[in-house]
């Protein structure tokens, strides 16, 4: 199990809601290696809550993450009061071994909030760990709200494989959803009632 993996499992443990956003969400939906986007760190989306992002930081901190904020350690205590002041403020904050793993940790998602994420989310199964990840469309259309050059670049550069992967993503949630009835059919008579 890597580093992100045995951080998912304490999130999961101590029941922390989340999702995968970013460039790392998207990912999840890459058809083939061809298609994965190269990104430095992971991007989790809180539920904007105190108790949960307190419960988020001690599912870092019993991984052996360094929490950071503003490129300064996160202040101590590590408490309700300070996950109240951080939810207030939305700063995000960054959870790192310093070394190969760097998971981003906001409280924002451009154009969306966390329970229409959250409703929206997909599970995916890696190494027997379930890892809730945004749909592909919010992930796409965050981007876009945000605006930030790196993003539009993104969008830019990647549109025909993020065409694909969109138009994939919605042929594979056609197929699980039941059809409708519409009525009869021509030529058949109802049923009597």
């Amino acid at each position: 199990m890597d580093a992100f993996e045995r951080l998912i499992e304490a999130l999961r443990k101590r029941r922390v809601r989340f999702v995968v956003i970013g460039l790392s969400g998207a990912n999840y939906y890459a058809r083939s290696a061809g298609s994965l986007f190269a990104t430095q760190d992971r991007d989790l989306f809180l539920e904007p809550n105190a108790d949960n992002v307190l419960a988020a930081w001690q599912a870092c901190e019993a991984v052996g993450l360094h929490l950071i904020c503003s490129d300064e350690p996160l202040d101590l205590p590590r408490d309700r009061v300070l996950a109240e002041r951080v939810v207030a403020n939305q700063a995000s904050g960054r959870a790192t071994d310093g070394a190969r793993l760097d998971v981003d940790l906001t409280l924002v998602m451009a154009g969306f909030d966390f329970a229409t994420v959250w409703k929206g989310r997909r599970t995916f199964r890696v190494n027997d760990l379930q890892i809730p990840v945004a749909r592909l469309r919010h992930i796409v259309e965050s981007k876009r709200q945000a605006g930030r050059d790196k993003d539009r670049l993104f969008l830019a550069a990647h549109a025909d494989t993020i065409r694909d992967l969109e138009r994939s993503q919605g042929e594979s949630e056609k197929g699980r959803q039941t059809p409708k009835r519409k009525g009869s059919r021509p030529g058949r008579k109802r049923p009597p009632r």
